[in-house]
């Protein structure tokens, strides 16, 4: 999809690392936006359909036009905030979690929406897994009960159950790969052959909490962010973490008062990896957000505060489009959560030379 008019492939000049305001200014913003703020972002893999959850117990699906535009197609209600949404691979089904404990499928198809899972206590990830050798995609939940569920859309009890350490408070999937992280900064990695054991127990290499883990499209890794300010590269294989795993510090300003400086640390909310070259984005509580090259550890693009926390990120399905949040994160409690915060979601036309790899250096 070539968004806003956009021609992809065209070789550019380089563009310098940081980017400004007038580089934002085609964004385009999401038509009848939430009323609260936004949890969680995610696009169709099977079209330009992006599913946006919310605090106001709403998950709303919208259809993105080439020109920009977009428009509400359905939308559906839990009873309490909703924190977690995800498409099915065929792009037919959409799953949510929320803070009513309860885990909820829409079906494309039929505009119907129904509950296919419950817990103890909210329901902060949901992902659509691959088990088994049956190719039937059944739902993943992980809850601040402090467990991680299987559900097949076609019975109401779990068919398998894993205790964790502690609460869930981020989730994601990749081929054979889950990872989980929990409070604490517990980290359990399952391999998805055997479902409803943890393949390995380690910690965040991170000091502080973890806020979002996203699986490498390769699926033999991850990256972590945390409520620090830092992101670090983790692998499954010790041989990889030892040869390839690092941390680095982002998310961060400085502010002089007079001849002191000091530190702002904000929270790490989000990471994406782009489908096509699988450089990745950050976005945090500071209100910006940046593109990445992992495997030079080199920042490729980065945009400054834009005046809100942004909660949640997405690529579309090709890379094309990259939709940011404008809003609340709640990291400085609910004091802080102002009746003027926006709720804004941004459509962000991805240039090549923002998300593209540098050129490895010789040697």
């Amino acid at each position: 999809m070539s968004l806003f008019g956009s021609t992809p492939g065209i070789a550019k000049p380089a563009a310098p690392s940081t980017g400004s305001v007038q580089d934002l200014a085609g964004d385009r913003d999401l038509t009848s936006p939430p009323e609260d703020s936004i949890s969680d972002l995610s696009f169709s893999p099977q079209a330009e359909f992006l599913a946006v959850s919310s605090w106001d117990k709403k998950v709303r699906i919208y259809e993105l036009a080439a020109n920009g535009d977009s428009q509400g197609k359905t939308l559906y209600e839990h009873q309490g905030p909703v924190l977690s949404v995800h498409w099915s691979k065929d792009g037919t089904k959409v799953v949510s979690g929320g803070a009513d404990k309860a885990g909820r499928l829409l079906d494309m198809n039929t505009g119907q929406s129904s509950q296919i899972a419950v817990h103890d206590a909210a329901i902060k990830s949901v992902r659509f897994v691959d088990a088994g050798n049956s190719g039937q995609q059944i739902v993943a939940t992980g809850s601040w009960d402090k467990t991680l569920k299987y559900w097949d859309l076609r019975s109401p009890n779990p068919i398998g159950t894993v205790q964790l350490p502690e609460r869930v408070y981020t989730m994601d999937v990749q081929q054979q790969l889950l990872v989980v992280g929990t409070a604490e900064r517990h980290i359990c990695i399952v391999d998805l052959s055997n479902p409803v054991t943890i393949f390995k127990k380690m910690q965040s290499q991170l000091k502080l909490q973890t806020r979002v883990i996203t699986c490498y499209p390769t699926g033999n890794g991850f990256a972590v962010g945390s409520i620090e300010g830092r992101c670090s590269f983790q692998y499954v294989d010790d041989k990889d973490q030892t040869r390839w795993g690092f941390s680095f510090r982002c998310h961060r300003d400085n502010a002089t008062t007079g001849a002191r400086t000091e530190t702002n640390v904000y929270s790490v909310n989000a990471i994406n990896f782009h489908p096509q070259f699988g450089t990745f984005s950050t976005a945090g509580s500071d209100g910006s957000f940046h593109f990445w090259d992992k495997d030079s550890k080199h920042r490729l693009k980065g945009y400054g505060s834009l005046g809100a926390s942004i909660p949640a990120t997405a690529f579309n399905r090709n890379g094309t489009i990259f939709a940011y949040a404008l809003s609340y994160d709640w990291s400085k409690g609910y004091q802080f959560n102002r009746p003027d915060y926006p709720n804004v979601v941004k459509l962000h036309p991805v240039k090549e030379e923002e998300v593209k790899p540098r050129p490895a250096k010789k040697r």
